[in-house]
């Protein structure tokens, strides 16, 4: 399981790259795993203002349908159209081919609540 050093994570398992006051959101290697082969992503529309903890989209895979939950707030900047496409690009590449939307922070201090690669290790092998 990969768990790249240069995200943050959530509880619910997304994975945040930030890049000055954008950040951009996947679910992660675990996530995609513990769900099987995605068939389907529903994302929010550039624009769309997320509200951290609140879910902001769906994936639906072979097993079930999950939220989507932010991991920060701010305004949908762009989203992976390619995942509408092929969605199973969230299974082969959770963190570069398979990330789901850039947001702009409106808030940056709620990065600090989220989980380093180190805690988020811990967490999935206590799961």
């Amino acid at each position: 399981m990969k768990i790249p050093s240069n995200l943050l994570y959530t509880e619910e398992h997304e994975w945040v790259l930030v890049e000055g006051k954008k950040a951009r959101v996947g679910i992660t290697d675990y996530a995609q795993d513990q769900l099987g082969d995605v068939v389907y992503v529903e994302l929010p529309e550039p624009g769309t203002r997320i509200e951290k903890g609140k879910p902001f989209g769906v994936v639906e895979s072979v097993k079930s349908v999950s939220d989507l939950y932010a991991p920060v707030t701010g305004t949908v900047l762009r989203v992976n159209e390619s995942l509408v496409d092929e969605p199973e690009k969230v299974n082969q590449s959770p963190y570069d081919e398979g990330w789901m939307l850039e947001v702009e922070l409106e808030d940056p201090e709620e990065l600090e609540d989220l989980l380093s690669p180190q805690a988020y290790r811990l967490k999935v092998e206590e799961s």
